[in-house]
């Protein structure tokens, strides 16, 4: 029984904490922007795909431990891929709360029911039985912050962008959930308490599209210091201060057990780690935590 017991694949949920400007792209786009980000093609919700992060944390493991202990949790080579399959097993990382330009207090991290709903799935695979139930926004008017916040105006509104909501107090219980598992220091939990809203699932369609970073970006001419002939782009990014959110698993693969994985990825994520493109202009440094 107890055999039969260690082959289940064990998860932990894993946060994603944007310090920089995160572009994890899909190559050319199609629209106005040339390199948009990576989204989910039936919700149009932000990620960043599992295979980014592993190549990630593959590389800081073996910068850390070398290549055996990378090897018996991450797999081998491609040479030498049919040894045996890797230990670790990630999810997409997929948007939990996005920085949102608010009236007052600065930014918002905003969230919405959908979002919570699906990271309330996640929290149940990975044994967190305490998951807050899904949040009601009355509707596309409303929003629910916590006790403590600080974003709203005169006491009764929040202004996002240039949407103007009535604010509820409503959210205190995903705001205490989530604020410890993103953040070890107290004074970061409470500010996420305080800036902390859940918006309708139609406000947070629209600000998915509107609240991203986009930016353009030119190649100049050596000689002349001028833009070169089409050499302007538009790029997109989730903005610093976004939080994503995924799960780690681990099943035994004859090399290394789950507990030595967990283990390994939580020592990794106690390093400033670079995800996603344009490492060189400081985009995409993050920092990882595990609940």
């Amino acid at each position: 029984m107890d055999g039969k017991r260690s082959e289940i694949m064990q998860a932990k949920l894993i946060f994603l904490h944007a310090l920089s400007p995160l572009h994890a792209g899909t190559g050319q786009g199609v629209g106005a922007i040339d390199l948009p980000i990576a989204r989910e093609k039936g919700t149009e919700i932000p990620i960043v795909p599992g295979s980014s992060l592993k190549g990630v944390l593959r590389d800081a493991c073996q910068a850390l431990h070398g290549n055996g202990t990378c090897t018996r949790i991450f797999g081998p080579d491609t040479d030498n891929a049919s040894a045996h399959a890797g230990a670790v097993i990630l999810t997409d990382l997929r948007l939990v709360a996005l920085p949102v330009r608010s009236l007052a207090g600065v930014f918002a991290w905003v969230s919405s029911p959908f979002l919570l709903q699906r990271l309330a799935r996640d929290a149940q695979m990975a044994g967190l039985s305490d998951a807050p139930k899904e949040p009601s926004v009355a509707n596309a008017q409303t929003v629910l912050v916590s006790s403590t916040s600080t974003i709203q105006v005169n006491n009764a509104e929040v202004v996002l962008e240039d949407v103007k909501l009535n604010a509820q107090t409503q959210a205190d219980t995903w705001a205490n959930w989530l604020a410890p598992k993103v953040f070890a220091d107290e004074g970061w939990q409470a500010s996420f308490k305080a800036r902390f809203a859940i918006v309708h699932d139609d406000v947070m369609a629209y600000l998915l599209q509107v609240a991203t970073d986009v930016t353009a970006r030119i190649r100049l001419e050596d000689d002349t210091k001028t833009v070169a002939q089409g050499a302007l782009w538009y790029e997109e990014a989730l903005p610093a201060e976004s939080i994503l959110a995924g799960l780690v698993a681990a099943q035994p693969n004859g090399e290394a057990q789950p507990d030595e994985v967990f283990e390994k990825v939580s020592e990794l994520a106690q390093h400033p780690l670079q995800v996603g493109g344009n490492a060189t202009v400081g985009r995409g440094l993050c920092r990882l935590s595990l609940a």
